[in-house]
């Protein structure tokens, strides 16, 4: 827990101490209150069989009516404190829900960063890109594409929400998809769903120092998400760097060992 929460709860505890005070007292002046307009009513009938002089009984009456303003004054401002204490108590927790959903959010972004350098296998990779892509972005309708040998084209690799072929290559520097990925830098535009498969919604281009890998290219949202959000940008850039870093190692290691079998073929062919 960091100094910022301890420092929230702490605060909450003293508030919420305070509020069972407040509550406490305000009862016990309550409780005062009844009582003294349980004697004054007793005063009043007594004042109408007593034979004693009218100008003591209103002196008392006067005085006692006194005592009750002052008590109902105390109970309003004891009132109207608690009302502040409240007010604060919801403003601590409201924060201290938002404390949370950002450290959830934190963890979720250090398990997707960690998942994506966890294989070199090209595959599990872009499994792995999906999977965030839908779970954290909250994606429906998106492709991950990759240039080609020349780095100039980029061509989809992997789909959800429409089969693969639906989705036209594209080359870089050239459209949406393709003037993103030129830019190196992500590019989102303010709505929910795109059925022109050559229009994304969204667009992270994928880049090692600049050397351009591929892109997400996304097209529509879930039903419940409604737009994005600071984390999602923060997602944006993390995937910029660690998808387009774990997909170039791992192509790295498809070509290598591409190579390793066939300089070993080479080898057996020579030997026998």
């Amino acid at each position: 827990m960091s100094g910022d929460e301890k420092q929230i709860f702490s605060r909450a505890e003293e508030f919420l101490g305070m509020f069972s005070r407040g509550a406490d007292f305000t009862r016990e002046l309550l409780k005062e209150n009844e009582r003294l307009r349980t004697r004054l009513a007793n005063v009043q009938d007594q004042q109408e069989t007593a034979a004693q002089s009218p100008v003591e009984w209103e002196k008392l009456r006067q005085e006692l009516l006194g005592r009750i303003r002052t008590l109902e004054q105390q109970v309003s401002n004891v009132q109207e404190q608690l009302g502040e204490v409240e007010e604060e108590n919801t403003q601590f927790a409201q924060r201290y829900v938002e404390i949370e959903e950002e450290n959830n959010n934190l963890a979720n972004l250090y398990v997707a960063s960690y998942q994506l350098h966890s294989t070199l296998d090209l595959d599990e990779v872009l499994k792995i890109i999906m999977e965030i892509v839908i779970n954290l972005v909250g994606a429906e309708v998106f492709a991950v594409y990759l240039t080609d040998e020349s780095e100039a084209g980029l061509r989809p690799v992997a789909a959800e929400g429409r089969d693969l072929a639906d989705f036209p290559s594209a080359q870089v520097g050239t459209g949406v998809l393709g003037t993103a990925v030129a830019s190196n830098e992500a590019t989102c535009w303010d709505t929910r769903r795109s059925d022109d498969l050559t229009q994304p919604i969204v667009c992270v281009p994928l880049a090692v120092q600049e050397r351009p890998i591929g892109a997400i290219a996304v097209f529509g949202l879930l039903q419940q998400k409604d737009g994005f959000s600071p984390l999602d940008h923060e997602l944006f850039n993390m995937l910029g760097g660690h998808a387009a870093t774990a997909l170039f190692a791992s192509r790295l290691y498809s070509q290598s060992e591409r190579k390793l079998n066939t300089i070993q073929g080479f080898i057996e062919l020579l030997t026998n």
